[in-house]
């Protein structure tokens, strides 16, 4: 069978879903804020790609697989309801693809997730500015992609919500942004009616654990120009390791800590391309249990419409 020849390299879940958010612009983890009446939207485009992994906390080679590959093109809006209130949407279609092996990619519309992002407390004074922030966030599938094909699934396919918490200083143009986040997960329903974790499972419902996830970003930020770099690592809270030589699964437990680097320009000065935001940047998985070591790269395009005359930021 082809998922015997290749049961060596099935080692892992896609990295994009534990380390998603941290490259993007905008997003539901980052200190930006868009003003009241405010729309911004654009495309976004990623590579991830990995050929060695950790099989628990073993690493090793991918060897016959070769290099994983995973585009993702994702559409992504976000409204300012007022000053201290947004609300987020983003819908990726993703591509997967192995350089060597048999094993098919697959493609498709992945998750649409929307997410609430409301700043409660802002403070200036003469020692800088200090914001507090609470996000509420939920995702679900909007194909039915399968979950039980790793590495080459595009998702895992379960409703999700996260509740992240958020505190921001800036100093002049320098700013220090952490964060702390809850997964929670539903299970799942997969294509068998019996499967092994560390016991027999005879039933075709899956618990995906939940997750933790902190993150401490510092940089340059101004009206125009946004340079940071991101430190995240995620957690999660449950699972078991991918048996030696084994095939992985849903429910594995996952970790990983990256590293990157963010970038977004806005162009404020001509009046025919005021409202273009640029985006870009990269990261990569310095360590991990269970995840490939994967190397992220992102860049898109965004613009701000206007929706009222009265423009005012927080």
């Amino acid at each position: 069978m082809i998922l015997s020849r290749h049961k060596l390299s099935l080692c892992v879940f896609l990295i994009y879903l534990i380390i998603g958010f941290t490259a993007k612009a905008q997003t539901a983890g980052d200190a930006i804020m868009i003003p009241k009446s405010n729309f911004c939207s654009g495309l976004m485009f990623s590579n991830s790609s990995w050929n060695n992994y950790w099989e628990g906390t073993f690493k090793r080679v991918n060897g016959n697989i070769g290099s994983l590959n995973t585009n993702t093109v994702t559409v992504m809006g976000n409204y300012g309801i007022t000053n201290r209130l947004n609300m987020l949407v983003s819908l990726p279609y993703m591509r997967t693809n192995a350089s060597a092996g048999t094993l098919e990619g697959q493609h498709g519309l992945q998750d649409i997730s929307v997410a609430l992002k409301w700043v409660p407390f802002s403070v200036n004074s003469a020692y800088g500015k200090i914001r507090l922030f609470a996000v509420a966030a939920g995702s679900i599938p909007v194909s039915n992609y399968q979950a039980d094909f790793m590495p080459m699934s595009i998702g895992l396919h379960c409703n999700s919500l996260v509740f992240r918490a958020l505190a921001d200083y800036q100093f002049g143009h320098l700013f220090f942004t952490g964060s702390g986040e809850y997964l929670r997960r539903d299970n799942i329903t997969i294509d068998r009616t019996a499967y092994y974790t560390t016991e027999m499972h005879y039933t075709n419902q899956v618990a995906i654990p939940d997750g933790t996830g902190f993150a401490f970003r510092s940089g340059f930020r101004s009206s125009k120009l946004i340079a940071e770099a991101v430190v995240q690592n995620t957690i999660t809270m449950g699972g078991f390791d991918i048996r030696k030589n084994d095939m992985p699964f849903p429910s594995n437990r996952m970790n990983a800590t990256t590293a990157g680097v963010n970038f977004k320009y806005s162009f404020t000065g001509v009046q025919a391309i005021r409202g273009l935001e640029l985006t870009g940047g990269g990261n990569f998985v310095v360590a991990g249990r269970n995840v490939g070591q994967s190397t992220s790269i992102y860049g898109g395009a965004f613009y701000i419409f206007n929706l009222n005359k009265k423009n005012t930021r927080i």
